[in-house]
């Protein structure tokens, strides 16, 4: 605080997953409003963090810092060292208030509900009056509007269509898609032969300076887990992230739409990046916005639909709008979602989960990589680890847990629905119609794990046999009563009840096992 001014009259509050430059905030400089950001220790306990995601922020959120003063505002940066004597957020605004004897104080809608209740309650008991504005990054930027309530019995393809008329996204003066079609899902679940991945081209990576903050984290022992090298690739400014979206948008989105679903243990250096964007972090902290990522896009295809297929294209978009956005409401409209546990599971989350120490080769490539980047796309999350946690019936709540500590774009909002409730059914049916449930078959399609494993995938019931096919049927057996009725569940309930009592008993004895002994899988 040494050097600021004492003149100071309202203080505005930057979030670390709010540094949008754009915002309406910074249109006008005032020398009587500061603003601040802060590494706060809270943030460092309510779960678990990958080191990386750790480091990504707190370089994200100086670097945002030190723009912001470059640009003419005030604003002052605190790191753990300047908080640690604060427990919370609200102890440190107190001080911060008081300090500076703030008449005013501002802030930007929290994405996570957690937040939401702290500085509600925060300024519902203080004298200074309070302001709080919209973080103007999202498509849909008023959760509970009339025109966006999902109760309604919306599903996700619903809801993806009602955008891209609403916002003018891939459709024609009509109202019509573009391509005579909304969705071109069909062509996007292409598996890489050994050609394909020999033309994986590289990733952009950063190398970010991280001598000072990972001191920090040490220095305040954080309970972090996961790896890092000297410095740290993701985008922490809006330079680095257009630079990777220009990037994707040349060299990977031609190839994104063909290969967004598939998995290789081939290339060790290429298999985790792939043809995926990674800008979840950098979108996520808004860094970056929607729209000037699906703008970026849109141009990139236009200038050379010869190279890029619209189902690339398309699929890339209903990603960030399609599923980003649709899993904000369901967040928003469910404030009970992080109770609900449909299938009552309860099984303890397995240890290599923590050290990727398994004979699955599709769950060690996985969470190997998750550990070694923090980071896996969205097969990789919701098919190999969350179809084993679901088979499993491992407790959503440990499921959720790591979900949201081990991957740099993990925020509530957006990792709650999709863990939950797409990956694993708890909340039952409100992001999905149907559990994503899979045997080793898929695996096996979308993969070449399988080939390398100790495990064989062709094999049911035999000791050697994949896990995940008798885990598969078991699951079937146990929630007959839960989902026995629902409608797309009956092709693969059928098939349960082709096999004779003996292919029963023997695919229920063999997943009897691999629960028994999961630890040692």
């Amino acid at each position: 605080m040494h050097g600021l001014s004492s003149h100071y009259k309202t203080l505005r509050l930057i979030l670390g997953d709010q540094l949008n430059s754009s915002h309406s905030w910074f249109r006008e400089k005032s020398d009587t409003t500061l603003y601040v950001i802060a590494e706060l220790h809270q943030e460092q306990t309510y779960c678990r963090h990958h080191i990386q995601k750790v480091l990504a922020f707190f370089c994200a959120m100086e670097n945002f810092a030190v723009a912001l003063g470059e640009a003419g505002h005030h604003c002052l940066h605190l790191t753990l060292d300047d908080t640690e004597a604060y427990k919370t957020l609200p102890e440190l605004l107190t001080a911060l208030i008081g300090h500076f004897k703030i008449a005013h104080f501002e802030y930007q809608q929290p994405d996570e509900r957690r937040l939401v209740q702290q500085l509600d309650c925060y300024c519902a008991e203080s004298s200074f009056s309070s302001d709080v504005a919209s973080t103007q990054h999202f498509y849909v930027e008023d959760t509970t509007a009339a025109e966006w309530q999902l109760n309604s019995g919306g599903t996700m393809e619903h809801f993806y269509r009602k955008i891209r008329k609403r916002f003018n996204v891939l459709v024609h003066p009509d109202g019509k898609p573009i391509g005579d079609k909304w969705n071109f899902d069909h062509d996007n679940r292409n598996s890489l032969s050994a050609d394909d991945i020999n033309q994986i081209p590289k990733p952009k990576l950063f190398r970010n300076d991280i001598e000072q903050p990972l001191a920090r984290i040490r220095n305040h022992k954080l309970d972090v887990f996961g790896e890092v090298g000297n410095t740290l690739l993701w985008p922490t400014n809006r330079k680095q992230a257009r630079a990777l979206l220009d990037y994707f948008c040349e060299h990977l989105l031609p190839r994104f739409g063909q290969f967004q679903d598939a998995m290789t243990d081939q290339k060790p250096a290429l298999q985790w990046s792939l043809y995926h964007s990674r800008i979840s972090f950098a979108l996520n902290a808004k860094i970056i916005s929607p729209k000037e990522v699906i703008n970026k896009a849109i141009a990139a295809y236009d200038a050379d639909k010869k190279s890029i297929p619209l189902a690339s294209l398309e699929g890339f978009v209903r990603q960030i709008i399609g599923w980003r956005e649709y899993v904000r409401l369901v967040y928003w409209q469910n404030n009970d979602y992080g109770d609900h546990n449909y299938l009552r599971a309860q099984r303890s989350l397995p240890e290599y989960f923590w050290t990727g120490n398994t004979k699955m080769n599709c769950l060690k490539q996985a969470i190997g990589q998750s550990l070694e980047y923090a980071y896996a796309h969205h097969i990789q999350r919701l098919m190999v680890t969350g179809n084993f946690c679901l088979l499993a019936g491992i407790h959503p709540q440990e499921v959720d847990d790591w979900y949201l500590g081990i991957y740099v774009d993990a925020i509530e909002w957006v990792e709650q629905p999709n863990t939950r409730g797409m990956s694993q059914f708890a909340d039952g049916g409100i992001m999905a119609t149907k559990p994503y449930a899979a045997s080793g078959n898929y695996i096996h399609k979308m993969s070449d794990y399988c080939k390398n494993c100790h495990y064989k995938v062709k094999q049911k019931d035999s000791d050697d046999a994949c896990p995940l096919n008798s885990l598969y049927w078991h699951f079937l057996d146990r929630h007959k009563k839960t989902l026995g009725e629902n409608q797309r569940m009956q092709l693969m309930y059928k098939q349960w009840h082709r096999k004779t009592e003996g292919e029963q008993k023997a695919l229920m004895k063999r997943a009897e096992q691999v629960l028994q002994n999961i630890e040692s899988l």
